[in-house]
């Protein structure tokens, strides 16, 4: 009998180690996703990671912090890229135990960061809490930056990405970029905590209280400086939504009737410039019939616009040939090209050692080539493009890469991949960071959304519903001018990030 009554007492301190330790961190994790579009809700991850410090400052080990940190980011990948099923099983052939199971590894990989951070927080910390969140808000960031370029990179879902456009935070951009942001949104968490915390009266409280408010207050100080101005006249872009669907695009049946649809939303459009999505026509480029090309060009001549193109080139070498996922310019001399240069995993490229792969994705055109590293801006109307293809906008610092020549951001994309599901909306959100970073206009022309275009201060101006065919007419402002973070991109915020650092680190070795 006595054993009997002894259990419920010997489980409950494990039944409170994974309540506290891996629900509560898991679900806080997957909160985060309302923070990102289409929900906006920037003060979620605050609270969220306000939870997590709080846990890895009491915890007794860095593997339980460590494990803290994984339940975190799993919980906030699946709920945030959940939808990287979709294009595996629905429009890569992926059978549906495959896909789950690729979907769930890709997120339990993403986790390790997060637990890199909570493992790095606690181990060096010196068990000192004040220690921890310095090192925790430091750590994160940092392993943020890392993910957004190992293994070529994933940085989808960025904290700092959450708080564009509205939140007050959103003001460091223009100055530290998005990881900046991040930083600005974890610091403000950790102030939170020590806030909260039982130790914090009298005037130890009152200071916090006044950092905690002076982040806020900042950003929204820094938000008001404007750091590039107009370059000339407003221009009329024509955005193309061709809403062709995935399963469908790449028919032989289908191919005339895009074409055609294609050649009569140019025809109408009222616009000076004229954008077509990411390889809006299925056919290489050379095999489009030059009758239709020829049909466009006359066009164009006659009514003053120009054409950008999202097509799939070919250069022939030899008895093969490299494909290229492009932005063309087929009107004016001589043509220009954009060759899109940061391929997807598996999407646009094998990597080596998995070609066995293609025998399981039925994804077509998966072994593009790379454009080059660097490459000029497309001229049209007498503006500069800096242009982007897909998730290649995801990457602040080769956005900042065609500046300052670059007046206006322009991303093509197709986002059909992922089915009726949030990445499109994250997508877009991603493309306001961008313009928040460096002070200009972004245009989207999109296969079936989320089209739109979006102001120098991160505001979406107009867009398109998803999944309907349309075009969409933005007057856009080119600008010129750089700011702080075009200029120098990402270092200030690793420097800042490397300083916590060593605070933390020297305060424990004095400790």
């Amino acid at each position: 009998m006595r054993r009997v009554a002894d259990r419920p007492a010997a489980r409950m301190p494990a039944v409170r180690i994974l309540a506290r330790g891996l629900i509560a961190p898991l679900v806080a994790g997957a909160l985060c996703v309302f923070a990102f579009a289409p929900f906006y809700v920037w003060p979620v991850p605050i609270v969220a990671f306000a939870l997590l410090f709080f846990l890895w400052a009491h915890s007794a080990s860095p593997l339980q912090a460590a494990l803290s940190g994984f339940a975190f980011g799993l919980g906030y990948f699946l709920a945030g890229v959940w939808w990287i099923f979709v294009s595996l099983h629905y429009f890569g052939a992926m059978p549906t135990v495959l896909a789950a199971i690729a979907t769930f590894l890709l997120c339990c990989y993403l986790a390790l960061f997060p637990a890199a951070a909570g493992w790095i927080a606690v181990r060096f910390s010196g068990g000192s809490p004040g220690r921890s969140l310095i090192l925790a808000t430091a750590a994160f960031v940092l392993l943020e930056w890392v993910r957004g370029w190992l293994f070529t990179g994933f940085p989808w879902l960025t904290a700092g990405t959450s708080q564009a456009p509205e939140s007050p935070l959103a003001g460091f951009a223009p100055y530290v970029g998005v990881y900046g942001v991040s930083l600005a949104l974890l610091g403000a968490a950790g102030l939170l905590v020590a806030l909260l915390s039982r130790g914090s009266e009298g005037r130890r409280r009152i200071v916090l209280l006044v950092a905690f408010a002076a982040v806020f207050i900042l950003g929204v100080l820094g938000g008001l400086i404007p750091w590039t101005e107009p370059a000339g006249a407003p221009l009329t872009v024509a955005l193309l939504q061709g809403n062709v669907p995935q399963q469908l695009k790449w028919r032989e049946d289908v191919r005339a009737k895009t074409l055609l649809d294609y050649r009569r939303m140019i025809f109408e459009a009222r616009a000076r410039v004229v954008v077509l999505p990411e390889t809006a026509l299925p056919a290489f480029l050379d095999q489009i019939p030059p009758d239709y090309l020829d049909s466009l060009r006359e066009h164009a001549r006659k009514e003053g616009k120009e054409i950008l193109l999202g097509s799939v080139e070919r250069q022939f070498r030899g008895q093969d040939f490299d494909y290229y996922n492009s932005v063309v310019r087929i009107t004016g001399t001589p043509i220009q090209t954009y060759r899109k240069r940061h391929l997807v995993p598996f999407g646009e490229f094998i990597p080596v050692g998995f070609k066995w792969v293609l025998a399981i994705l039925k994804i077509p055109l998966s072994d593009f080539a790379r454009g080059d590293s660097r490459q000029a801006p497309l001229e049209a109307a007498g503006v500069q493009f800096g242009v982007a293809i897909c998730y290649e906008d995801m990457f602040g610092e080769e956005v900042i890469e065609t500046l300052p020549e670059a007046q206006v951001l322009l991303n093509v994309s197709n986002d059909a991949w992922f089915g009726d599901s949030v990445a499109a909306d994250q997508h877009l959100q991603g493309s306001q960071m961008r313009a928040l970073e460096t002070g200009r206009w972004m245009v989207r022309a999109t296969n079936t959304g989320v089209t739109a275009a979006i102001d120098e201060r991160g505001r979406i101006v107009s867009r398109l519903p998803e999944f309907v065919a349309g075009t969409l007419i933005a007057s856009v402002v080119p600008r010129r001018g750089l700011t702080p973070y075009a200029r120098w991109g990402n270092v200030p915020a690793l420097l800042v990030l490397l300083a916590l650092v060593a605070v933390g680190v020297r305060k424990r070795s004095r400790g």
